[in-house]
């Protein structure tokens, strides 16, 4: 019997149908995915630390293996606007920077060198503010060791550039970072500062880049 003459088959198909449509309904927003990222990342920072300072016998893998698999589904998202593109790069940099510190502290300790986390460890300070006027921010300290850091402003330049339908072949990663190193070094010596804050902003349909001292 043909499947439009069964009823059954009928209810079944749109059984089916709304079960499909109800769980596209109920998958998470790119924000709120985000939001869970940013949260996880910190959690996983918390509980190497208590790892590493005794309080449990085994590394948390299975909240870094969580982390890692929400990362690699974000990264096939196309639908990004450009401050959540510069955002989700800006939680990759960190969670990477995190990550390679966490490894070599647990070879140190394999190999006998090392006994605790070190005390500080520098990652670039970024500030994302998605408003009507899209923008972002990058405080930089040393830019010319913040590469990635660097790269996810240079990107985040780029995306901007490239929705507002402006040139983005006017200047390669290598140029920009020498720009920024040079522009970092000249505030500071400039101003005093340690840090220098940069911005990109969608302001009217036009993109701005700017840097500024930062005390």
């Amino acid at each position: 019997m043909a499947i439009w003459q069964n009823k059954f088959a009928r209810r079944q198909e749109k059984l089916g149908a709304e079960s499909k449509t109800s769980a596209r309904d109920s998958q998470p927003s790119v924000d709120e995915q985000l939001s869970r990222l940013e949260d996880d990342i910190r959690r996983l920072k918390v509980e190497f630390d208590i790892y590493f300072n005794g309080g449990t016998k085994r590394p948390p893998y299975d909240t870094k293996g969580r982390v890692e698999t929400l990362i690699k589904r974000l990264g096939d998202e196309r639908s990004f606007t450009f401050a959540q593109r510069y955002l989700y790069n800006t939680m990759v940099a960190r969670y990477t920077a995190f990550r390679d510190l966490w490894r070599r502290t647990i070879q140190g300790r394999e190999e006998g060198r090392t006994t605790h986390v070190p005390a500080r460890h520098s990652v670039a300070t970024v500030e994302v503010a998605p408003t009507d006027n899209q923008s972002a921010s990058f405080i930089c300290a040393d830019a010319r060791t913040e590469v990635p850091a660097v790269k996810n402003l240079y990107d985040a330049l780029i995306a901007a550039k490239r929705e507002c339908g402006e040139p983005i072949d006017v200047i390669s990663f290598p140029q920009f970072h020498r720009l920024v190193v040079a522009k970092t070094e000249s505030l500071k010596e400039n101003f005093g500062c340690e840090r220098v804050r940069y911005s990109i902003a969608v302001e009217n349909g036009q993109v701005s880049f700017k840097a500024k001292a930062e005390k």
